[in-house]
């Protein structure tokens, strides 16, 4: 297995003329190769080529064939190996070479994986293209963590929402999001990309209406063994994360629905000592 850690090199074993081939979008789940659907692993079992992100789990690239060839285009903060564009454009010469592209995603494609730009990007190539759609961080953070993100007693709907803010010049970076829909109750929040943004987001919501005593909590590297899990309210979370040191990838999560999680995640604990 080979990996190129600077994506344009590869340009320079282009075929030309050949027909454009198949490119399959797939969502390698938040983390856990166990994960991963079967539909999923047959695709990474086949792979000749592949696109992997940054949040695609290390147990999940340990599966694919030896003989694949790999290229790095994960962006991470502070870190773009390439623009999204440059991706979607390397990722569209490669399939118009003749080359079947494999694109590995973190989580699910079209769940702020950006996959729905490289799908339009594609159908407007006229590049063929399937998508294997993945367990979404949000999902396996939850589930991992002991947080449903539903629960008749506590939440009635579910809403994501991303994190990440504009920068501004000699401030926090800002959040332009529908806050009064957000502070609403019963529902639960899942904020993508929010560590950062973490003070912004607690203040906005307590402005708009959340009560400061409502439950929350971050979800650090979801599923995976070093997973962490830090909890407080939306008022105590901004400085329990800033204590504890939270660190990207991590997820946010906001409701009465975080209360249950000490009471599942020790039941959780106890059951999984019992497995074979």
């Amino acid at each position: 297995m080979s990996v190129l850690d600077e994506p344009l090199r590869f340009d320079l074993a282009l075929r030309e003329g050949a027909c454009p081939a198949m490119v399959t979008l797939v969502g390698a789940g938040p983390g856990d190769p166990d994960l991963l659907t079967v539909r999923a692993a047959r695709a990474i079992a086949t792979a000749e080529l592949v696109l992997f992100d940054a949040l695609v789990g290390a147990g999940v690239i340990a599966l694919l064939p030896k003989t694949a060839h790999l290229i790095d285009v994960g962006k991470r903060s502070g870190c773009h190996k390439l623009s999204q564009d440059g991706i979607i454009d390397l990722m569209i010469r490669l399939a118009k070479s003749g080359r079947r592209v494999l694109r590995l995603k973190g989580g699910d494609p079209f769940i702020f994986g950006r996959g729905g730009e490289e799908a339009q990007a594609l159908a407007h190539a006229g590049v063929p293209f399937e998508v294997v759609p993945g367990i979404s961080a949000a999902q396996g953070a939850a589930a991992a963590a002991g947080i449903p993100l539903t629960h008749r007693d506590h939440a009635a709907s579910v809403t994501y929402v991303t994190g990440h803010g504009k920068a501004r010049a000699g401030g926090p970076p800002s959040l332009d999001l529908d806050w009064p829909r957000l502070a609403r109750p019963q529902q639960t929040l899942v904020v993508y990309m929010g560590v950062e943004t973490l003070p912004v987001l607690c203040t906005q919501l307590v402005a708009h209406g959340l009560e400061a005593t409502t439950p929350a909590a971050t979800i650090e590297r979801a599923t995976c063994p070093d997973m962490r899990v830090t909890t407080g309210t939306v008022e105590t979370l901004p400085h329990l994360a800033r204590v504890h040191g939270v660190k990207a990838p991590a997820l946010v999560i906001v409701g009465e629905v975080v209360s249950l999680q000490p009471q599942l995640a020790r039941a959780m604990a106890r059951s999984a000592a019992l497995r074979p």
